[in-house]
């Protein structure tokens, strides 16, 4: 399980359009928010990453930058990035599912074809939205068993507005006995 204000695993993928994603030298202002999506054969996950390509330049705005990656391949991640007119989220691609299960993701099997008749890949993670300091360690974190019921981007750019102003510490790092 990953802690708050302790290092998250290390993330180095390649991304469609802007090289090679490394977490560890992004050199983000006040840190990274790193969305794991379920993969093209989701409709969810276009209107979730909708959203957040709408929403980039505003966390850039706030020394934040934006990440999305799933386990599909380069060309799944094309058409994905293509769905969703990015221009200026980050899409990685080929997230491997022990990656993933370090990340606390949950891994599905496939169901075949989906409303919108594109095949699951044989496994794949379930959805994930961290922030991530500009020092790698976990501020925010939310995993999901279903692809439904996600965060909202507008609720989480509010959040660092205010955690901003108020320097407002990560929380749920407590480990010690209860």
């Amino acid at each position: 399980m990953l802690l708050p204000r302790q290092k998250v695993p290390d993330l180095n993928l390649p991304t469609l359009d802007h090289g090679t994603f490394d977490l560890g030298t992004d050199n983000a202002e006040k840190g990274t928010v790193v969305c794991f999506y379920r993969g093209l054969h989701c409709p969810l996950c276009a209107t979730y990453l909708a959203e957040l390509e709408k929403l980039t330049p505003e966390f850039e705005k706030r020394g934040v930058k934006t990440f999305a990656l799933s386990v599909d391949g380069e060309e799944r991640a094309r058409l994905m990035a293509d769905k969703i007119k990015a221009s200026t989220l980050r899409i990685g691609y080929d997230l491997s599912l022990s990656a993933a299960r370090d990340w606390g993701l949950y891994i599905s099997t496939s169901r075949g074809k989906t409303s919108i008749d594109i095949e699951e890949p044989a496994l794949f993670s379930e959805p994930g939205l961290f922030m991530i300091t500009p020092a790698q360690t976990l501020y925010y974190g939310a995993v999901q068993t279903m692809p439904f019921v996600r965060p909202h981007f507008s609720d989480l750019l509010a959040a660092v507005d205010g955690a901003i102003a108020k320097n407002y510490p990560a929380r749920g790092e407590y480990t010690g006995d209860v």
